[in-house]
Protein backbone atom coordinates (compact mmCIF):
# COMPACT_ATOMS: atom_id res chain seq x y z
CA UNK A 1 0.00 0.00 0.00
CA UNK A 2 0.98 3.62 -0.72
CA UNK A 3 2.55 5.11 2.10
CA UNK A 4 0.70 8.33 1.83
CA UNK A 5 -3.10 7.84 0.39
CA UNK A 6 -5.33 10.94 -1.04
CA UNK A 7 -8.53 10.55 -2.81
CA UNK A 8 -11.04 13.52 -3.70
CA UNK A 9 -14.46 13.64 -3.47
CA UNK A 10 -16.98 16.18 -3.29
CA UNK A 11 -14.09 18.58 -4.06
CA UNK A 12 -12.85 17.54 -0.35
CA UNK A 13 -8.82 16.51 -0.84
CA UNK A 14 -8.34 14.00 1.90
CA UNK A 15 -4.48 13.14 2.41
CA UNK A 16 -3.88 9.37 4.90
CA UNK A 17 -0.63 8.94 6.26
CA UNK A 18 -0.85 5.48 5.77
CA UNK A 19 2.22 3.38 7.70
CA UNK A 20 0.34 2.64 10.82
CA UNK A 21 3.09 0.01 12.24
CA UNK A 22 5.47 3.37 12.68
CA UNK A 23 2.24 5.02 13.84
CA UNK A 24 2.44 7.18 10.68
CA UNK A 25 5.97 8.52 11.64
CA UNK A 26 6.71 10.60 8.42
CA UNK A 27 9.43 9.56 6.03
CA UNK A 28 10.99 12.38 4.14
CA UNK A 29 9.32 10.86 0.71
CA UNK A 30 6.33 11.24 2.64
CA UNK A 31 6.27 14.49 4.03
CA UNK A 32 7.66 15.27 0.01
CA UNK A 33 4.46 14.12 -1.26
CA UNK A 34 2.32 15.78 1.48
CA UNK A 35 3.91 19.13 0.45
CA UNK A 36 3.01 18.52 -2.74
CA UNK A 37 -0.60 17.66 -2.55
CA UNK A 38 -1.39 20.12 -0.84
CA UNK A 39 0.56 22.32 -3.31
CA UNK A 40 -1.49 21.14 -6.05
CA UNK A 41 -4.78 21.54 -3.87
CA UNK A 42 -3.54 25.59 -3.62
CA UNK A 43 -3.85 25.12 -7.73
CA UNK A 44 -6.72 23.02 -7.96
CA UNK A 45 -10.24 24.63 -8.36
CA UNK A 46 -11.79 21.39 -8.00
CA UNK A 47 -10.84 20.96 -4.33
CA UNK A 48 -12.24 23.25 -2.36
CA UNK A 49 -11.19 21.78 1.41
CA UNK A 50 -8.70 19.66 2.51
CA UNK A 51 -8.61 16.56 5.54
CA UNK A 52 -5.56 15.53 7.08
CA UNK A 53 -5.74 12.17 8.72
CA UNK A 54 -3.80 8.96 9.81
CA UNK A 55 -4.62 5.03 9.74
CA UNK A 56 -4.51 3.21 12.73
CA UNK A 57 -3.40 4.38 16.38
CA UNK A 58 -1.35 7.00 15.19
CA UNK A 59 -2.04 10.17 13.72
CA UNK A 60 1.91 11.06 12.93
CA UNK A 61 4.78 10.31 15.51
CA UNK A 62 6.77 12.70 14.29
CA UNK A 63 10.26 12.41 11.76
CA UNK A 64 10.81 9.05 11.24
CA UNK A 65 14.78 8.94 12.76
CA UNK A 66 15.52 5.53 11.94
CA UNK A 67 18.85 5.63 9.07
CA UNK A 68 19.28 9.58 9.96
CA UNK A 69 23.08 10.47 10.07
CA UNK A 70 24.55 10.50 13.36
CA UNK A 71 26.58 13.24 14.97
CA UNK A 72 29.86 12.16 13.70
CA UNK A 73 28.52 11.77 9.74
CA UNK A 74 27.15 15.57 9.67
CA UNK A 75 28.72 18.34 8.45
CA UNK A 76 28.00 22.13 9.88
CA UNK A 77 25.12 23.52 8.42
CA UNK A 78 23.19 19.89 7.53
CA UNK A 79 20.99 20.19 10.38
CA UNK A 80 19.76 23.52 9.90
CA UNK A 81 19.37 22.85 6.12
CA UNK A 82 17.61 19.18 6.85
CA UNK A 83 15.00 21.59 8.85
CA UNK A 84 14.68 24.16 6.50
CA UNK A 85 13.99 22.09 3.41
CA UNK A 86 12.10 19.00 5.79
CA UNK A 87 10.18 19.86 9.04
CA UNK A 88 9.74 23.36 8.10
CA UNK A 89 8.86 23.41 4.75
CA UNK A 90 5.72 20.99 5.64
CA UNK A 91 4.52 23.25 8.47
CA UNK A 92 4.61 25.87 5.98
CA UNK A 93 2.91 24.08 3.10
CA UNK A 94 -0.04 23.57 5.88
CA UNK A 95 0.24 27.10 6.56
CA UNK A 96 0.10 28.62 3.02
CA UNK A 97 -2.33 26.20 1.49
CA UNK A 98 -5.17 28.23 -0.22
CA UNK A 99 -7.79 25.75 0.64
CA UNK A 100 -8.84 25.27 4.08
CA UNK A 101 -7.04 22.20 6.29
CA UNK A 102 -8.67 19.97 8.66
CA UNK A 103 -6.84 17.62 11.05
CA UNK A 104 -8.87 14.80 11.81
CA UNK A 105 -6.27 13.29 14.52
CA UNK A 106 -7.01 10.01 15.09
CA UNK A 107 -4.74 9.03 17.92
CA UNK A 108 -0.91 9.29 18.68
CA UNK A 109 0.49 13.34 17.16
CA UNK A 110 3.81 13.49 18.43
CA UNK A 111 6.79 16.07 17.61
CA UNK A 112 6.50 17.13 14.02
CA UNK A 113 3.02 14.62 14.29
CA UNK A 114 1.75 17.25 16.55
CA UNK A 115 2.42 20.65 14.71
CA UNK A 116 1.90 18.98 11.64
CA UNK A 117 -1.68 18.82 13.62
CA UNK A 118 -1.36 22.32 15.06
CA UNK A 119 -0.76 24.07 11.77
CA UNK A 120 -4.03 23.22 10.27
CA UNK A 121 -7.02 25.78 10.19
CA UNK A 122 -8.85 22.93 12.08
CA UNK A 123 -8.69 20.58 14.70
CA UNK A 124 -10.57 17.47 15.46
CA UNK A 125 -9.32 15.05 17.76
CA UNK A 126 -10.67 11.74 18.77
CA UNK A 127 -11.15 10.80 22.22
CA UNK A 128 -8.32 8.58 22.19
CA UNK A 129 -6.09 11.18 20.90
CA UNK A 130 -2.70 12.58 22.74
CA UNK A 131 -0.74 15.43 21.81
CA UNK A 132 2.87 14.95 23.23
CA UNK A 133 5.59 17.44 22.96
CA UNK A 134 7.73 14.92 22.96
CA UNK A 135 11.55 16.65 22.05
CA UNK A 136 12.45 17.39 25.61
CA UNK A 137 12.27 13.29 26.19
CA UNK A 138 15.37 12.75 23.30
CA UNK A 139 16.95 16.20 24.46
CA UNK A 140 16.20 17.76 21.67
CA UNK A 141 15.06 21.54 20.60
CA UNK A 142 11.83 21.68 19.37
CA UNK A 143 11.37 21.63 15.31
CA UNK A 144 8.83 21.93 12.38
CA UNK A 145 7.90 25.23 13.74
CA UNK A 146 6.80 23.93 17.60
CA UNK A 147 7.90 27.32 19.13
CA UNK A 148 5.94 29.69 16.71
CA UNK A 149 3.01 28.12 16.50
CA UNK A 150 2.05 27.08 20.66
CA UNK A 151 2.81 30.60 22.21
CA UNK A 152 0.64 31.76 19.14
CA UNK A 153 -2.49 29.02 20.11
CA UNK A 154 -2.03 29.05 24.11
CA UNK A 155 0.33 31.53 25.36
CA UNK A 156 4.18 31.34 25.80
CA UNK A 157 3.54 29.82 29.70
CA UNK A 158 1.63 27.18 28.09
CA UNK A 159 3.64 26.47 25.40
CA UNK A 160 7.02 26.17 27.63
CA UNK A 161 4.88 23.85 30.23
CA UNK A 162 4.07 21.50 27.58
CA UNK A 163 8.23 21.68 25.89
CA UNK A 164 9.85 21.57 28.86
CA UNK A 165 8.10 18.75 30.50
CA UNK A 166 6.78 16.58 27.47
CA UNK A 167 3.33 15.24 29.11
CA UNK A 168 1.01 13.52 26.98
CA UNK A 169 -1.67 15.58 26.40
CA UNK A 170 -5.69 14.16 26.22
CA UNK A 171 -7.37 15.20 23.49
CA UNK A 172 -10.00 16.62 26.63
CA UNK A 173 -7.68 19.00 27.92
CA UNK A 174 -5.79 19.66 24.40
CA UNK A 175 -9.47 21.12 23.80
CA UNK A 176 -9.89 22.81 27.14
CA UNK A 177 -6.32 24.53 26.11
CA UNK A 178 -7.72 25.67 22.86
CA UNK A 179 -5.30 23.55 20.87
CA UNK A 180 -8.25 21.57 19.29
CA UNK A 181 -11.51 22.94 18.02
CA UNK A 182 -13.62 19.64 18.74
CA UNK A 183 -13.54 16.61 20.32
CA UNK A 184 -15.37 13.79 19.27
CA UNK A 185 -15.99 10.23 19.63
CA UNK A 186 -13.49 7.82 18.16
CA UNK A 187 -16.11 6.21 15.67
CA UNK A 188 -17.64 10.09 14.79
CA UNK A 189 -13.93 11.53 13.79
CA UNK A 190 -14.40 10.78 9.93
CA UNK A 191 -18.19 11.44 9.78
CA UNK A 192 -17.34 14.65 11.77
CA UNK A 193 -14.01 15.57 9.38
CA UNK A 194 -16.14 15.22 6.33
CA UNK A 195 -19.07 17.15 7.27
CA UNK A 196 -17.24 20.46 8.27
CA UNK A 197 -15.06 19.50 4.67
CA UNK A 198 -18.21 19.80 2.97
CA UNK A 199 -19.47 22.51 4.51
CA UNK A 200 -16.09 24.34 3.67
CA UNK A 201 -15.73 23.14 0.21
CA UNK A 202 -19.72 24.22 -0.47
CA UNK A 203 -18.30 28.22 1.09
CA UNK A 204 -16.81 30.91 -0.86
CA UNK A 205 -13.29 29.40 -1.55
CA UNK A 206 -11.66 33.01 -2.31
CA UNK A 207 -12.81 34.48 0.68
CA UNK A 208 -11.74 31.66 2.90
CA UNK A 209 -7.99 32.20 1.81
CA UNK A 210 -8.06 35.17 1.88
CA UNK A 211 -9.90 35.32 5.30
CA UNK A 212 -6.77 32.70 6.51
CA UNK A 213 -4.43 34.71 5.04
CA UNK A 214 -5.26 38.08 7.00
CA UNK A 215 -5.70 35.18 10.28
CA UNK A 216 -2.05 34.06 10.16
CA UNK A 217 -0.68 37.12 9.68
CA UNK A 218 -2.66 39.03 12.23
CA UNK A 219 -0.18 37.98 15.50
CA UNK A 220 2.93 39.32 13.37
CA UNK A 221 1.63 42.45 12.46
CA UNK A 222 1.05 45.95 13.90
CA UNK A 223 -2.40 47.18 13.47
CA UNK A 224 -1.88 49.53 10.57
CA UNK A 225 -0.07 46.89 8.69
CA UNK A 226 -3.48 44.25 9.07
CA UNK A 227 -5.95 47.15 8.86
CA UNK A 228 -3.94 48.08 5.22
CA UNK A 229 -3.70 44.21 4.50
CA UNK A 230 -7.33 43.78 5.32
CA UNK A 231 -8.80 46.38 2.54
CA UNK A 232 -6.93 45.09 0.39
CA UNK A 233 -7.98 41.56 0.83
CA UNK A 234 -11.53 42.64 0.63
CA UNK A 235 -10.40 44.62 -2.22
CA UNK A 236 -9.40 41.84 -4.46
CA UNK A 237 -12.39 39.91 -3.28
CA UNK A 238 -15.22 42.02 -4.11
CA UNK A 239 -14.24 41.14 -7.86
CA UNK A 240 -14.80 37.36 -7.26
CA UNK A 241 -18.12 35.82 -8.42
CA UNK A 242 -18.71 34.59 -4.97
CA UNK A 243 -18.80 37.83 -3.66
CA UNK A 244 -20.81 39.22 -6.08
CA UNK A 245 -23.79 36.19 -5.49
CA UNK A 246 -23.22 36.55 -1.77
CA UNK A 247 -24.34 40.09 -1.96
CA UNK A 248 -27.20 39.68 -4.68
CA UNK A 249 -28.13 36.60 -2.70
CA UNK A 250 -28.40 38.75 0.36
CA UNK A 251 -30.31 41.68 -1.73
CA UNK A 252 -33.52 38.76 -2.82
CA UNK A 253 -33.46 36.86 0.63
CA UNK A 254 -32.47 33.67 -0.58
CA UNK A 255 -29.75 30.90 0.19
CA UNK A 256 -26.13 31.96 -1.87
CA UNK A 257 -24.84 28.93 -4.24
CA UNK A 258 -21.08 29.68 -3.94
CA UNK A 259 -19.18 28.62 -7.14
CA UNK A 260 -15.46 28.62 -5.40
CA UNK A 261 -14.52 31.63 -7.92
Amino acid sequence: MPAVLHTTADQVLTITLNRPETLNALTPDQRDEVVQLLAKASATADVRAVVLTGTGRGFCAGADLRGAATTDERDVGDVARTLRTGAQRLIAAVLDCEKPVIAAVNGTAAGLGAHLALACDLVLAAESARFIEVFVRRGLVPDGGGAYLLPRLIGPQRAKELMFFGDALTATDAERLGLVNRVVPDGDLDKTARAWAERLAAGPTRALALTKQLVNASLDTDRTTAFAAEAAAQEINMTTVDAQEGVRSFVERRKPTYKGR
